[in-house]
């Protein structure tokens, strides 16, 4: 008999009264000596399907190894449950244990567990309701976000993961390098020469793939890049991962206004899809750690997003009234607590902040006529703060030489992106959106190690 997964025997009343054959772990083992009761998960959803095994066709030796955490298959009907909670229930003709858990050394027993308890067990946290919530979640969002460019003319761009440019400016980037880092060949001068390294240079994983996603919309019109990023930050915060994934469209023959226009609209068909295909993993979500999740997503997806240039945002956090833990003035980087109060205090709904002076935003971004700010956005999110960053891209070929030169960046690493301004510029802007972050923002998490399978943290690259 082919195995039927347990989200199709929930979601199919009419195999009921059918044989089915089921396959998954065991969460729990209740029952006396006349009957049992196996609650077995597949994980293709957050419920359960309950096993019935009358004692009279099993013998406690067959059932000595259905431990929580063993994994059995079960061939029997499928019946109406008469229990509170589930609509149907196997009666089981037929065991088969495929692997046991020791219940004395199987870290996953009946009982709550920490968050902070399951990232020291990574690679069985899956097996949880609530992480396995968290990766249904992120596997539909990732779909929807492929689908969303798809069905709008955009194309899937794969950036490299090992580049020379540091497309942010921080300069913290992880190293690649196949040189014996014990003894490295060094020149004349006594520095390390990489001319003896594999790509004959200095190279490091990818913090972005804007810099090449720019040159693929600059000849297919729309791209989207969807891929892993390397940020060497000592940034240990609930906020903050070393490796983490990023979307980035980039968009010819865009201006910043449209730029924000496709920010609004891709976010809202994200947690809309997530919203349609993931209710029983967003209410168990909402039932164990944030009851207002539900109301919150839908509260966005309804919502029209707030532009506000950045020199109002400042002028509203002075005149709060609020302490903040750090001062805010005009050419401040808004913090976290800036974002949240202007979005969950004051507007009450998502903001797009646009036009942030030019000294705290890349070298990339179009310059205002003022001078001093740049078509800069970000989506500021409740409970997240800033979610995307975007902007129109300087199109102007002196102008972005002129800024390049300013900030010494190494010409050597930017003529090709220059070329994109010699030949054929056009006006063209993009965003950056840290996967995780919307996983964060949907699941109603609260700590962005709990949204990606292994977190890669300061000190942290297990599993």
């Amino acid at each position: 008999m082919k195995r039927t997964k347990i989200s199709d025997l929930l979601a199919t009343p009419s195999l009921i009264g059918s044989d089915v054959s089921v396959m998954g772990w065991v969460r729990t083992r209740r029952g006396n000596k006349h009957v049992q009761f196996v609650a077995l998960n597949d994980g293709s959803t957050i419920n359960n399907i309950q096993i019935v095994l009358d004692m009279e066709r099993f013998t406690d030796e067959q059932l000595k190894a259905v431990t929580t955490g063993a994994a059995i298959h079960v061939d029997g009907r499928l019946v109406e449950s008469m229990g509170k909670g589930q609509t149907c229930e196997i009666q089981a003709d037929s065991l088969e244990v495929f692997g046991t858990a020791d219940p004395d050394k199987y870290p996953l027993q009946k009982k709550g567990h920490t968050l902070e308890f399951l990232r020291e067990i990574a690679h069985l946290r899956p097996r949880t309701n609530t992480f396995g919530a968290v990766l249904r979640i992120r596997s539909a969002l990732a779909f929807a976000i492929h689908r969303f460019f798809q069905e709008r003319g955009f194309f899937y761009l794969n950036t490299p993961l090992i580049t020379e440019s540091d497309c942010e400016g921080a300069g913290a980037m992880f190293q690649v390098t196949t040189l014996d880092v014990a003894n490295p060949p060094r020149n004349e001068a006594g520095d390390v020469d990489y001319s003896q390294d594999f790509f004959g240079k200095p190279t490091a994983l990818t913090v972005s793939g804007q810099l090449e996603g720019e040159l693929g919309a600059t000849a297919l019109g729309a791209i989207y890049t969807f891929g892993p990023t390397f940020r060497a930050e000592n940034s240990n915060t609930p906020r903050h991962l070393a490796e983490f994934w990023m979307i980035e469209p980039e968009v010819a023959f865009f201006d910043i206004a449209d730029n924000m226009d496709l920010a609004e609209e891709f976010i809202k068909y994200c947690i809309t899809y997530a919203l349609d295909h993931c209710k029983d993993d967003i209410d168990f979500l909402a039932k164990m750690y944030d009851a207002e999740l539900p109301e919150r997503l839908r509260g966005v997806v309804a919502s029209e997003f707030v532009r506000l240039p950045y020199t109002e945002g400042v002028e509203i956090l002075k005149a709060s009234g609020k302490k903040f833990e750090f001062p805010v003035d005009w050419g401040t980087d808004l913090q976290s607590e800036h974002e949240r109060y202007l979005v969950e205090e004051h507007f009450k709904r998502p903001v797009i902040l646009t036009d942030y002076p030019k000294e705290i935003k890349a070298f990339y971004m179009k310059q205002n006529e003022d001078g001093r700010t740049v078509r800069a956005m970000d989506v500021l999110f409740p409970k997240i703060g800033e979610i995307i960053g975007g902007s129109e891209r300087e199109a102007d070929y002196d102008k972005l030489l002129t800024r390049i030169e300013e900030l010494n960046i190494p010409m050597k690493d930017m003529w090709w992106y220059l070329d994109t301004r010699r030949f054929g510029s056009v006006p063209h802007s993009g965003f950056g959106l840290g996967f995780e972050r919307l996983v964060l923002f949907v699941t109603g998490m609260t700590n962005i190690r709990d949204v990606i399978p292994f977190p890669r943290t300061p000190k942290n690259a297990e599993f």
